[in-house]
């Protein structure tokens, strides 16, 4: 069983913390994308960021300056990452087994580095999936990426658990669903998390959610769990199981207003 999780627009260069372990998988196709970025021009990466004057700045020289090998460099990925996720993941905190539970359990989809494990070692960049960066004759990440990212999961597990938004699922969930037609990859089973409004409907709020699916994350990892079915007894931050509104593959957990 595997996670699969957004990563976070923030990130940051930790070094008073423990050390990568490994390279992304898929550093070589990484290296592919930082060449294209860095044959924009200012402009243009601007335009492709769709950012702040400060935040182009900044990430215009990362990538004119960035080497995706030097391992003095390099920032365990569930670290680099700063957003509310990530802060309810806690790695930081975590025991060792839990890393290791992470590691082995956990993947970050990246428009970028494509999949990472939580302790492969990354740089900061700013490349979101939906990026329309035109590279290698496709005209943006998904097509780039194409079903490369599944099939690297489909050769690992038959089963993703999926706690990724919508824009990063994207890049997995479709090609998992023309795989089942043919009988064949991993089950997908997607977690949702929100609260019944006044008219009785089902509402996710992004902050929220995404403060879940850390929480859910971390939980997962002290408890050890091995199955989808004891997913259903987390229990954080008020969130409860709803069987009424589940299904098999969508598992929806709802809170209090």
């Amino acid at each position: 069983m595997l996670f699969i999780i957004s990563p976070a627009k923030k990130m940051n260069v930790v070094d008073d913390a423990f050390g990568w372990r490994e390279l992304p998988v898929f550093v070589d196709r990484a290296e592919t994308l930082a060449s294209a970025v860095r044959a924009l021009s200012y402009d243009e990466a601007k335009m492709l960021w769709q950012c702040s004057d400060a935040l182009a700045e900044l990430n215009f020289e990362r990538f004119r300056t960035m080497d995706l090998r030097a391992a003095g460099a390099l920032t365990a990925a569930v670290l680099a990452y700063e957003g509310i996720q990530y802060q309810h993941i806690a790695p930081r905190v975590m025991t060792a087994e839990q890393l290791n539970y992470l590691q082995d359990h956990l993947r970050i989809l990246s428009g970028f580095y494509g999949i990472l494990r939580p302790l492969d070692g990354v740089v900061p960049y700013r490349l979101e999936m939906q990026a329309k960066l035109e590279v290698d004759g496709a005209q943006n990440l998904y097509e780039f990426w194409g079903d490369m990212l599944f099939q690297a999961f489909a050769a690992e597990t038959d089963t993703i658990v999926n706690l990724a938004s919508v824009e990063y699922a994207k890049a997995v969930v479709p090609h998992a669903e023309q795989a089942a037609k043919r009988g064949m990859g991993p089950r997908v089973v997607t977690c949702l998390f929100g609260i019944i409004d006044t008219r009785g409907r089902f509402v996710q709020r992004s902050t929220a959610a995404k403060a879940a699916r850390g929480s859910m994350v971390r939980w997962c990892a002290e408890q050890s769990v091995q199955k989808v079915e004891d997913l259903k007894a987390f229990a954080v931050a008020g969130y409860s199981y709803d069987p009424s509104r589940s299904s098999e593959n969508n598992l929806v957990f709802v809170t209090e207003a």
